[in-house]
C-alpha cells in the first residue's frame, strides 16, 4: 500500500529535496509551502515531467488552524497519514540582546510550535493504524548552540528534546520518531556566510566538504525504512561536530 507522507517547508533547500526524493520513490507527498509558492508549483511541474504527482497545500503551520486544513485535506484525500517530516524552519543571525519579543514569536513559532501543531495533527491517526514515522529535522546548532543565533538555537534544542520525550511516548503505539541535526548544508538559509566564510568553515570540517541536502534525504528515506530506530538525534555535519 502506498505511503503518504506531509513534508513541511518543502518548497525550497532540504524540505525540496526531501519531497523530491520520496515522490521519486513510490511515497505520495503533500508539500506544505507558505511563501514560496512559485517554487512548490515548480517543483510540482519538475515531477509531473516524470509522470509523479504530488499534492502542494499553502498553510501558515505556525498557526493551529492553518496545521488543521493541512492535516485535514490529507486525511479526506488519502484517510491516513504515514510519515511526517517536520521541515519548517527560519533562522536569524543576530546579537542577542538585540533580539526582540517578535523575533521570539517568529522563530519559536516557525520553527518549533508548527512541529508540536502538526505532530498532534497527525499523532490520533498514526494511532489508529498502530504506525507512523516522525521526522525533525533539527540543526546541530540545536545540541552544541551558536553565537549570533541563540533563537534558532533555542528553537531546535527544544525540537531536539521533544523528539526524545515523544518517541517514548509513542513507542507503544508503532510510532517511530527521529531527529536529523544537520550541520552546514549548501542552502540558501546560509547566505548569511560570504563565499570566504564558507571556505574557512569547510576547512573545519573532518570531512572538508559541505554538506548538500541529498545527503540529509539519504538518512530520511533510512528512517522511514528502518522499523527499529526512535529518539534519536542523527547529526549529519561530516565530522565538525562530535558529541
Amino acid at each position: 500500500m502506498e505511503k503518504i507522507a506531509i513534508v513541511t517547508g518543502a518548497s525550497h533547500g532540504i524540505g525540496r529535496e526531501i519531497a523530491k526524493n520520496l515522490s521519486e520513490n513510490g511515497i505520495k507527498v503533500i508539500a506544505n509551502y507558505y511563501h514560496s509558492e512559485k517554487e512548490a508549483i515548480e517543483l510540482q511541474q519538475e515531477l509531473r515531467e516524470k509522470n509523479i504527482e504530488i499534492d502542494i497545500f499553502k498553510a501558515d503551520i505556525s498557526k493551529r488552524e492553518e496545521g488543521k486544513k493541512l492535516v485535514k485535506f490529507v486525511l479526506d484525500k488519502y484517510r491516513k497519514i504515514d510519515i511526517l517530516i517536520n521541515n519548517a524552519g527560519i533562522s536569524e543571525y543576530k546579537m542577542f540582546i538585540d533580539e526582540t519579543d517578535e523575533d521570539w514569536d517568529r522563530i519559536i513559532k516557525t520553527n518549533l510550535y508548527s512541529a508540536f501543531v502538526m505532530s498532534q495533527e497527525v499523532i490520533p491517526n498514526m494511532i489508529h493504524y498502530k504506525n507512523g514515522c516522525i521526522i525533525n529535522i533539527s540543526s546541530v546548532w540545536g545540541i552544541v548552540g551558536a553565537s549570533l543565533e541563540v533563537l534558532y538555537s533555542i528553537s531546535k534544542a527544544g525540537m531536539n528534546a521533544m523528539t526524545k520525550a515523544l518517541a517514548k511516548e509513542l513507542g507503544p503505539s508503532n510510532i517511530r520518531v527521529n531527529a536529523i541535526a544537520p550541520g552546514i548544508i549548501d542552502t540558501k538559509m546560509n547566505c548569511q556566510f560570504s563565499k570566504e566564510e564558507m571556505e574557512i568553515i569547510k576547512n573545519e570540517i573532518p570531512l572538508e566538504k559541505i554538506g548538500k541536502a541529498e545527503d540529509v534525504t539519504k538518512c530520511v528515506r533510512w528512517l522511514i525504512e528502518d522499523n527499529y530506530t526512535t529518539g534519536q538525534i542523527i547529526s549529519i555535519n561530516g565530522g565538525w561536530v562530535i558529541t
